[in-house]
């Protein structure tokens, strides 16, 4: 019964082996940021207790800097922030412009030292780049930026460590980098800082 159901589905079929194929492929290619993904564990391992890791990104790139926030918070003794409040967004956002509100909420809760890490696909958000040189003003340690689409996406070359999926796909591309961050989290729990 289900494979006579299933034989209506033909082209579903298709895109869903198709699009599967093409993760697995890009996951295999990430095998090239495992060294990346070891420094950024090391940065973060040795993160002083005083010093904070902020994490941003846009649409569905913030809900992945809420799950990793999230995650990282509660299962090690890291402090990670996500700033995805609807108030502090529309206000920084009506008061100083939506590509400055990532740049305020740097200056009003970043300190030395802190780490900064930007999602975005494009590596063209104006937001993102203009945080990091708010971050860099502010003395951070390091600016780690994800990103995807175009090998030379401007916010890749402000980064001091830099993840990059080669895909022009926005699912395929987000959903490595939640892997690659979550993974990251992980690592963390179960090697070297619990809560």
């Amino acid at each position: 019964m289900i494979k006579k159901k299933l034989k209506n589905f033909k082209k579903e079929e298709l895109f869903l082996n198709n699009n599967l194929n093409r993760i697995s492929k890009l996951i295999n290619q990430s095998q090239n940021q495992i060294v990346k993904i070891l420094k950024i564990y090391k940065i973060l391992i040795n993160l002083k207790p005083k010093n904070r890791i902020h994490i941003f990104g846009n649409g569905g790139s913030a809900s992945i800097a809420s799950h990793f926030s999230m995650d990282l918070t509660n299962n090690t003794n890291l402090k990670c922030y996500n700033y995805n409040d609807p108030s502090m967004i529309t206000c920084f956002a009506n008061d100083f412009g939506f590509e400055n509100w990532i740049v305020k909420a740097v200056r009003k809760y970043g300190e030395k030292k802190d780490i900064l890490i930007l999602i975005s696909s494009s590596g063209k958000s104006k937001n993102m780049l203009k945080a990091v040189k708010s971050a860099k003003e502010k003395k951070f340690s390091k600016v780690i930026t994800f990103t995807g689409f175009d090998k030379s996406n401007p916010l890749r070359k402000k980064g001091d460590l830099n993840i990059y999926i080669d895909s022009k796909d926005y699912n395929h591309v987000e959903n490595l980098h939640q892997i690659m961050l979550l993974t990251l989290v992980d690592m963390i729990k179960n090697f070297k800082i619990r809560s």
